[in-house]
């Protein structure tokens, strides 16, 4: 079912999630069905949207849904970096749909997580898959990329965008 996303500035969006037990996984496909959904929904309405995680939707688990190519579930994901080679973009948000935010984030990324059977995972990622994934988890520890900001002029309109000198 389609919900509706949490925009910038409503406090759940600030919190911590939860992890996930085993025993959860029944609930966890129900709200997958509704990441799903608000995914392909938002997709529909602004021709956007590669991942959503769980807290965007009011649900204080630590998960994390992509769907690019194909459907990707995250549970209980860890992030790790095994160099410092970093990138800047101009990262946008399903909760805050029409800013853009000049964010570094690392190149590269490597994730290990549990999947719909509970087992052991790792994908890595690199450029903005790497930066998808590292703004989704942050979603999980309830930092938004306004946080991340690079500095106060780091932030615009994505009408805005052509005149933007954060580029």
């Amino acid at each position: 079912m389609v919900k509706k996303i949490l925009l910038l500035g409503n406090p759940k969006l600030y919190e911590i999630s939860h992890l996930v037990d085993k025993e959860d996984i029944n609930y966890i496909k129900e709200v997958l069905v509704d990441l799903h959904d608000t995914l392909i929904n938002f997709r529909e309405k602004y021709g956007a949207g590669r991942a959503i995680a769980a807290p965007q939707i009011g649900v204080q688990k630590r998960v994390l849904y992509m769907n690019i190519t194909e459907p990707i579930v995250f549970i209980n994901p860890t992030l790790i970096f095994d160099d410092d080679d970093f990138i800047e973009v101009l990262d946008d948000c399903m909760s805050f749909p029409e800013l853009l935010v000049k964010v570094r984030r690392h190149k590269r990324c490597k994730v290990q997580f549990k999947d719909m059977n509970f087992s052991d995972n790792e994908m890595k990622f690199e450029g903005d898959l790497s930066e998808l994934i590292q703004h989704e988890y942050d979603h999980l520890d309830g930092i938004l990329a306004t946080m991340r900001a690079i500095d106060n002029k780091s932030l615009c309109l994505k009408n805005q965008k052509s005149v933007f000198k954060g580029k």
